[in-house]
């Protein structure tokens, strides 16, 4: 796992604590009290889902110019490059899929079923703020790793930097001798 990949992961896991941190701000709720609060914040975390879905699907439609842009690149990428991508991909996929199965669970009408015990609602509560913080920390994980590969893309093509990590060696070599 790249260095890029791994910052970005530790990035997005502290944003989501900080984000879980606000339940314990709240301290321990009531059934109703839980319910009150859930109502209040599920319009909230449909946007949040909306636009996670909406992000990460625009930044996986975005990847393929990406791709064109490395592959035209005057210097040779190599694989790593490649892997950095796939993985952001790959993540980014998985953000997507996420995001669709907790708006899909955040539309079931709970909170007006008779037949839901209310000690349930805290629970559900706590359920629906952390999916929601995780979310939102895969979001800026998915960000951040962008981000560093865009940056890499920018030294390599932009600046001509050829003493970069990603840079392949064989192809600069084969191109001195040519």
């Amino acid at each position: 796992m790249s260095v890029i990949i791994k910052r970005a992961l530790f990035g997005g896991a502290v944003a989501t604590l900080v984000m879980a941190s606000g339940t314990f701000v709240l301290g321990r709720l009531s059934g109703y009290e839980a319910k009150v609060l859930l109502e209040s914040s599920l319009s909230g975390i449909n946007m949040l889902c909306n636009t996670v879905i909406l992000g990460s699907s625009t930044i996986l439609a975005l990847m393929l110019t990406l791709l064109s842009l490395s592959r035209a690149a005057n210097s040779s990428l190599n694989k790593e490059h490649y892997r950095q991508v796939l993985s952001i991909a790959k993540y980014d996929t998985i953000l997507i899929i996420s995001a669709v199965i907790a708006f899909l669970f955040l539309n079931i009408p709970i909170t007006e079923s008779q037949e839901v015990p209310g000690s349930w609602y805290t629970t559900i509560y706590y359920i629906t703020l952390g999916v929601a913080a995780l979310l939102g920390g895969g979001l800026i994980a998915i960000v951040t790793m962008l981000y560093g590969t865009i940056a890499n893309i920018i030294l390599i093509v932009g600046l001509g930097v050829t003493d970069h990590p990603l840079v392949d060696d064989d192809q600069d070599q084969r191109a001195s001798k040519e």
